[in-house]
């Protein structure tokens, strides 16, 4: 039985390293699908690209980001060989102790077995019984000697099992091998595409540096734009916080009028009164909130080219741009969706930023700047996923940016959020 039991413990350790070592490869294989769609998206980008003869600024950082994404490749290509070779040596040293204990069962077996042929005669064992000096021994030897056919029948099974284990660790090998050359084939791929991306990258480079004083120019207009930009926005969502607040004191004033002869003094109802807008409009943040880093992206498929922050500029030296948002180049005149249910608060006409639409979500409103065209007006309901517009194409070029903002209301303060954390990566 202690010998059974041992064999379960050593099962259960050798089932829990497995499910460890498992997750851990599962996990790094998720990371490379990822990985694996973030540069399918680059690629399909730069792909549109090739027929313009003049290489445009987003290309640049849609091969930088495409760069990234190789690299941070090759890092889960390295994850999956090293762990694939931990994976082998774990299961070889579990092979030469299956082995090892296999040669022990079968010596022990052998004993048994012995045993069992000098005590085959039945007589031999009624002997054994009867000749014990009392009954209580006699009970205690016939015990002992059906003990003894149970070890032998659960040493004969250990010993298959242990065989079969073998067997199993050995197919496990072969495919972590299997395996650790397909990934060390791809590595090999990922490096001189990666070497084929820089080149490009240079060979851009050397055009931006010619034209420095002309981006220079370009850069300075794009910052006024956004400054503009980003009075609009603010103007507006004040208005609405305006608005919202003054529908607030108005329902406030019905409820105290309507209270007015029940006694109730006109300080009691904003404290009692409960508003279903505000309620509806409470739930709804905290659905917006529950939702951080599972948003889906405001375009079917991108790449960010700026973050949310400051950036270094791609080519100019001690240059950075402050972002309130993040910018996704997308293939040109792309559709453009709400991140999460709400109502649309404004639709405005900006230079340089295109047409905007705000969308509110309780507490928190998302922002869709440089779009061409819009499908909605002020006071629509939108769902998730609902198409709200389309992108602006500059001439010559073969991308669209959305520019995406997330801002959250806090009374009359208004906060700009890092979108980044907030939808799905």
């Amino acid at each position: 039985m202690r010998s059974a039991n041992r064999l379960i413990f050593i099962a259960i350790l050798l089932w829990s390293g497995f499910s460890f070592g498992q997750a851990s490869s599962d996990k790094l294989k998720k990371e490379q699908a990822r990985l694996e769609n973030k540069i399918d998206d680059t690629r399909m980008l730069l792909r549109k690209s090739k027929d313009n003869t003049k290489s445009s600024m987003n290309e640049l950082k849609v091969i930088e980001n495409q760069i990234n994404f190789r690299v941070q490749l090759l890092k889960n290509y390295d994850n999956q060989i090293r762990s694939s070779e931990l994976k082998v040596e774990t299961k070889e040293e579990q092979i030469a102790e299956y082995k090892a204990k296999v040669e022990r069962l079968k010596e022990q077996y052998k004993k048994l077995i012995l045993y069992a042929y000098k005590h085959r005669n039945k007589y031999g064992k009624m002997m054994f019984i009867f000749s014990s000096k009392s009954y209580f021994e006699a009970m205690k030897r016939n015990s002992y000697l059906k003990r003894i056919s149970e070890v032998q029948r659960n040493q004969f099974i250990t010993i298959r099992q242990h065989q079969d284990l073998i067997g199993q660790e050995i197919s496990v090998i072969k495919k972590e091998k299997q395996l650790k050359l397909a990934v060390i084939a791809d590595k090999k791929l990922e490096r001189e595409a990666i070497e084929q991306d820089r080149l490009k990258q240079e060979g851009i480079y050397k055009e931006f540096r010619k034209e420095e004083d002309e981006i220079l120019e370009q850069l300075k207009k794009v910052q006024r734009d956004r400054q503009i930009m980003k009075e609009q926005i603010a103007s507006a969502i004040r208005r609405e916080i305006a608005a919202a607040e003054s529908m607030r004191l108005a329902e406030i004033e019905a409820a105290r009028k309507k209270n007015k002869s029940s006694s109730v003094s006109a300080a009691t109802p904003t404290k009692t009164v409960i508003f279903k807008e505000t309620a509806k409009a409470t739930a709804l943040s905290k659905n917006f909130e529950g939702n951080r880093g599972k948003l889906p992206w405001p375009v079917d498929k991108g790449s960010v080219t700026e973050k949310f922050g400051k950036n270094a500029h791609p080519t100019l030296k001690n240059v950075t741009t402050n972002n309130r948002g993040i910018d996704i180049s997308t293939p040109k005149k792309a559709h453009v969706t709400s991140v999460f249910e709400g109502e649309v608060t404004s639709v405005l006409s900006i230079p340089g930023a295109g047409k905007v639409v705000i969308i509110k979500h309780g507490d928190y409103r998302t922002v869709y700047s440089k779009l061409q065209d819009t499908y909605v007006k002020a006071g629509d309901k939108v769902n998730t996923k609902d198409v709200i517009g389309s992108l602006l194409t500059k001439p010559g070029q073969s991308m669209s940016v959305v520019h995406f903002e997330i801002h959250k209301v806090n009374g009359s303060a208004v906060t700009c959020l890092n979108p980044s954390l907030w939808v799905a990566q």
